[in-house]
């Protein structure tokens, strides 16, 4: 019995294992039935999306060829409208910033000719063909400025005063209202450089054809200037001439003597002539500043500059960069080498704040060394309320513009060292930023200088020195590409003395003045 029951319940417990055994098949058939469906279900869905995108994308593709043949034909339209009115397409070539407004440039567009390059470019190739010191290979680097005074230097360059017509150029290439039909313009600019070409005529092997100078860019002018050089007999235009105007006006009739003749030619009477100095008679010349070593990268760095210049300790009454004056003839020189080396300390009228001041603070350039190192000559005159400007071999000088840019008060003994040559960029009153002492009453009358200048007052020489250092900006050629520019320029001031100069000669007047 026992054992009946025994066999009667494995038989049970073997029977429900089997049906537990095909339950469990039956649920995983189902689950993959189900597995299968879902992955049908999203195939279909994929398939679906797929197709939908490559529909997309074909039609996207379409509009893409349709709006490029649309582009096309539009293009093509406008090449034969073009074609038809040619001043759409040159009107496109314009410098000038499209969004640019018209009225900014009103009386203010200036053409360039496009010499041939023996009359600017090719020049540059003789650099070293002349005397040794007239070798300005390194001087017209960087447009003109010459190398960097340090290598990092983003405004102070070892400029040479003889690089003014590279400087111009490169500046007049990027004005902001340059046009490129002469149509369109106010004023002409000429980029012959003329004091460089001047060299072979000067100190090379055409030194006895110096009558010459300048006829093959006169003639160049009358036969593709035209209309345009002729419609105003040129006064409309205008040369830089990086010399002084005396070393351009030797009579053409004379066989011997300094100089060419390009001022005495007949076509050149009525263009305006940018020189370093200009002669007191002939209406067409115009000084403008000598280029000096800073050349500001912008607003920025012209403000750090003229920060730096007004906090600069000045321990020095006045100082004197310079040569000269060692000979026995009296001279003006002579009379400051022997007051420097004599001077003692001197006590200025109130001078609170300033103390004992030193005399005289001598920096010799006999070696050559200020042309070769600027920072040396800034830093003495930095330390200088006053630096004196004695005319040389003619009466000015390029240590004047040093002198403004380290913050140093001019003192001349001549009037035509600045007074009379740079009516554009200085102030027609010269009390306001400089002193006048009579060069006889210190070579003949036995006059300190030193004693004039102890007696102006500290409040006045406060009032002077902030004057000169707004006049920083005016003297200065800042650089082509500068960026953040928020200033006038010596070459912005010589274009609208220009531009002046042009509308007073139409209305009948020659006058001229600070603009």
């Amino acid at each position: 019995m026992l054992k009946q029951t025994k066999r009667n319940r494995s038989h049970y417990v073997k029977h429900r294992g089997s049906g537990i055994h095909m339950v469990c098949i039956w649920v995983c058939l189902l689950l993959l039935v189900l597995t299968l469906f879902y992955f049908q279900k999203s195939a279909d869905q994929n398939a679906l999306q797929l197709d939908t995108e490559i529909n997309s994308s074909t039609r996207s593709k379409k509009l893409e060829i349709l709006k490029e043949d649309e582009e096309d034909e539009q293009q093509q339209q406008e090449e034969q409208q073009n074609q038809k009115n040619p001043l759409v397409e040159e009107e496109l070539e314009l410098p000038r910033d499209a969004d640019q407004d018209d009225d900014d440039c009103e009386g203010r567009r200036m053409y360039i000719y496009d010499l041939p390059p023996e009359f600017n470019t090719q020049i540059l190739n003789f650099c070293d063909a002349y005397e040794s010191w007239t070798n300005f290979c390194d001087h017209m680097k960087n447009e003109g400025f010459g190398p960097k005074t340090h290598r990092r230097s983003k405004s102070w360059y070892k400029t040479d005063v003889y690089m003014l017509e590279l400087i111009f150029h490169a500046r007049a290439r990027s004005y902001d209202c340059r046009v490129m039909e002469p149509a369109e313009a106010d004023l002409f600019f000429i980029p012959y450089y003329t004091g460089l070409d001047a060299l072979r005529y000067l100190h090379g092997p055409d030194v006895n054809r110096s009558s010459e100078h300048g006829l093959q860019v006169v003639q160049w002018l009358s036969e593709t200037g035209g209309s345009f050089w002729r419609r105003n007999g040129g006064s409309d235009h205008f040369v830089v001439m990086g010399r002084a105007a005396w070393d351009f006006s030797r009579s053409p009739w004379r066989v011997e003597g300094w100089g060419t003749s390009l001022l005495e030619l007949p076509a050149m009477l009525n263009v305006t002539s940018l020189v370093l100095e200009s002669r007191p008679f002939p209406w067409q010349e115009q000084a403008v500043p000598y280029p000096t070593a800073f050349h500001p990268a912008g607003s920025p760095s012209l403000a750090l500059w003229t920060s730096r210049v007004r906090r600069s300790p000045r321990p020095f009454l006045f100082a004197f960069a310079g040569g000269g004056g060692t000979g026995v003839s009296p001279n003006v020189r002579r009379s400051i080498r022997t007051e420097c080396s004599n001077s003692s300390a001197l006590w200025a009228d109130s001078p609170p704040g300033l103390g004992l001041w030193s005399g005289c603070s001598f920096i010799s350039c006999d070696d050559g060394r200020c042309d070769s190192e600027p920072g040396y000559v800034m830093r003495a005159m930095m330390k200088a309320n006053f630096c004196l400007q004695p005319p040389g071999d003619t009466p000015t000088r390029r240590a004047t513009f040093d002198g403004i840019v380290a913050g140093c008060i001019p003192v001349f003994f001549e009037k035509q060292a600045a007074y009379t040559q740079y009516t554009w960029h200085l102030p027609a009153d010269p009390k306001e930023y400089s002193v006048f002492i009579n060069k006889d009453d210190v070579v003949f009358g036995g006059l300190k200088i030193g004693e004039v200048l102890a007696n102006i007052s500290r409040a006045e020489i406060v009032r002077m020195r902030e004057k000169v250092i707004e006049l920083i900006p005016r003297v200065v050629y800042r650089k082509p590409e500068a960026t953040d520019v928020g200033f006038k320029d010596a070459f912005d001031f010589a274009i609208e003395g220009v531009l002046q100069r042009i509308k007073n000669r139409r209305n009948g007047t020659t006058t001229s003045g600070l603009l």
